[in-house]
């Protein structure tokens, strides 16, 4: 087990695949952890090194700090310098690609390409954020839980017994981490810093994805020239999850490319 002293704590990671290939990092979404990426790492083209890490309040992570979005970046910036010899691909889902979109703005020279799923340059209002923390404190993660399993999944998958890990692990999400995301996300707009971005990027969406609608991230894409979209039918907004050999084939010719 793997840990980064942060100002604010220990920050958990891993790292699998090759030990000396190019190096790709993942950033989970709101309410997941690490294993957000479990079912796609064996999908993966081999000869990749894969580093994943949990955000301040998840996973293995303790609970602390994520006072903006630039401390976030800055806790990735961190793991890439003391665990990259250049360089990354960076690849972030819904939180977790605002957070790769601020480091590619802070750290260009961390960045050669970004992969955005399932996000957007804003993601949400600060008033739906607001009610969003009013509920957490007033009812538990676990007490809005069944409402964000609705947004994170496509009907069927949403309907099988596959939901419940991904059920226990968003309830069993510290609800001061989970708080402390939800303020970061409410306080953060990262248009025109995307807008700036000069780099690979390709950004996925799912047509079912009640929490980042596919218009919204096409908008994103659109802000980046050359900027590559891909719709995944019939999925929500975890698609690594509902069907990772599909994501697996959206990424594998990009990492290719850019690694």
């Amino acid at each position: 087990m793997q840990v980064l002293n942060r100002p604010w704590g220990a920050m958990h990671y891993r790292i699998d695949g090759a030990p000396t290939g190019p190096t790709v990092v993942f950033a989970n979404s709101l309410g997941t952890d690490l294993r957000l990426w479990d079912g796609l790492l064996p999908r993966l083209s081999p000869g990749l090194r894969i580093v994943r890490y949990d955000k301040p309040g998840h996973g293995l992570s303790d609970t602390g700090g994520a006072a903006s979005l630039a401390d976030l970046a800055g806790d990735a910036a961190a793991l890439i310098e003391a665990e990259a010899a250049g360089p990354v691909l960076f690849v972030g889902l819904s939180i977790g690609g605002l957070i790769a979109q601020a480091l590619a703005a802070l750290r260009p020279d961390l960045v050669r390409a970004l992969v955005l799923s399932n996000t957007a340059a804003r993601l949400g209002t600060a008033e739906s954020w607001q009610a969003r923390i009013d509920a957490v404190t007033d009812q538990g993660v676990a007490g809005i839980s069944e409402a964000i399993l609705d947004r994170w999944f496509g009907p069927s998958f949403r309907r099988s017994p596959d939901i419940a890990p991904w059920r226990n692990m968003l309830v069993r999400t510290p609800a001061e981490g989970y708080l402390a995301a939800c303020r970061v996300l409410a306080a953060s707009d990262q248009t025109e810093a995307t807008r700036a971005l000069r780099l690979p990027v390709l950004v996925i969406a799912g047509s079912e994805d009640g929490a980042t609608p596919p218009d919204l991230v096409r908008a994103t894409a659109n802000l980046v020239p050359g900027a590559a979209f891909h719709l995944m039918p019939g999925l929500g907004h975890l698609p690594c999850v509902e069907d990772p050999a599909a994501y697996a084939a959206i990424l594998n010719p990009f990492l290719a490319a850019n690694t």
